[in-house]
């Protein structure tokens, strides 16, 4: 049986910061049996034990890259580099690209790996997402339903 799993990845006090856990918590009673769901904070050791017996993941997180807010970025990280400038924002110096890459080299990366990255727009305290994202996140949704699909 293949294990999948979906993580969201983000601090919710950070307002657009958060949009990886609040699409997966949307998600996690839309789901079917076999998906597992996480939240974390994005730290990269952490992220690496959390996927470590996984065939397929799909990684939800905000990025910072310039482009226009909401964007959202799909990286097949089986096969491509993830950008690691996109998760700059972060206080994590080991974060999600690092233990992607780590675990790449280390012949533990899951057989499929996606990183969904929505660009946000306001990092600053506080809750809430901004309308772009919000509005991104529903996209997201859809693209994410779709890849965790493709295994079925």
């Amino acid at each position: 049986m293949v294990k999948r799993l979906l993580i969201g990845i983000g601090n919710p006090f950070r307002r657009d910061d958060g949009v990886g856990i609040h699409i997966v918590e949307k998600m996690r009673t839309l789901l079917p049996q076999g998906i597992d769901v996480l939240t974390q904070s994005g730290e990269g050791a952490t992220l690496m034990q959390s996927w470590l017996d996984a065939d397929q993941i799909v990684v939800v997180d905000a990025v910072r890259s310039q482009s226009t807010p909401g964007k959202i970025h799909e990286i097949d990280a089986s096969t491509h580099r993830v950008p690691s400038e996109f998760f700059h924002y972060s206080s994590h110096a080991f974060g999600v690209a690092e233990a992607i890459e780590l675990s790449r080299v280390l012949n533990q990366l899951p057989r499929r790996v996606d990183v969904i990255g929505i660009e946000g727009k306001d990092f600053s305290e506080g809750i809430g997402l901004t309308a772009e994202v919000d509005a991104a996140a529903e996209q997201a949704i859809t693209k994410i339903s779709s890849l965790l699909g493709e295994m079925c």
